[in-house]
């Protein structure tokens, strides 16, 4: 399995280095200078607790399936998020994605464990969803890259960054309706031969909208020889 230790270029690392110092990190929910996340603070972030679809983890009233997943339920096992996209977790995400902001990644990927560690199935190996290259390289750092190798270490579970491949650039998901997000998305990943082979994987992004991007991940998973996909994202849009 990869390293997690370069995950992140080395003009990004020292961007935020220097970001970090002319700008020290506070609280996203508070503000105390001196850390992206209070121990004290945590409780306060939208955690994703009320009743839930047992398959794709939507925000329900009654009963164990919404109505999507009653007439097509997701392609994978089971989809979880640890909190709603809401207040200053949305924040800290658009901090971690766009704003440098990828020491964020410790904290909120060991929120992810702790979720996981009380709530989820045995798995042999985290896949993070990745970037096309040409984002990749845009951007830096993949940041769900950055959370699954967090989240990893704490788990003692492989993270595999090689087992899947975005081999299609897609339009962003942001402006596109539940069935566009679909066609967008199909046929965008590549399973690379042997590496998930009768394996169980677990797919770590950030956030869940429709999970467009996390069925279409897990269905290269699959032709990769995957035996189960589950699914953990960091929070679960509205």
């Amino acid at each position: 399995m990869p390293s997690c230790k370069y995950l992140v270029s080395p003009w990004e690392a020292l961007t935020g280095s220097l970001l970090d110092l002319l700008f020290p990190p506070r609280c996203v929910v508070c503000g105390k200078v001196g850390t992206w996340l209070c121990a004290s603070c945590a409780p306060a972030l939208p955690w994703l607790d009320g009743p839930t679809c047992i398959r794709c983890g939507v925000p329900i009233q009654k009963g164990q399936l919404c109505p999507q997943c009653q007439q097509n339920p997701p392609r994978l096992e089971a989809i979880r998020s640890v909190f709603l996209f809401d207040g200053p977790l949305r924040d800290a995400i658009h901090r971690l994605k766009y704003r440098h902001g990828h020491s964020l990644a410790q904290p909120l990927g060991s929120l992810m464990a702790d979720y996981w560690g009380t709530r989820g199935q045995p798995v042999d190996v985290i896949v993070p969803v990745p970037l096309h290259l040409s984002r990749l390289r845009r951007r830096g750092y993949n940041q769900a890259a950055l959370v699954a190798c967090e989240f990893g270490r704490q788990m003692g579970i492989p993270v595999d960054e090689q087992a899947l491949q975005r081999v299609r650039n897609t339009a962003s998901q942001m402006r596109l309706n539940a069935a566009e997000r679909r066609r967008n998305v199909r046929g965008a990943f590549r399973s690379l031969n042997g590496h998930i082979q009768g394996k169980k994987a677990l797919l770590i992004d950030d956030v869940c909208t429709t999970g467009a991007t996390l069925e279409a991940c897990a269905d290269a998973l699959r032709e990769g020889g995957a035996t189960e996909v589950w699914a953990l994202t960091l929070a679960r849009a509205p």
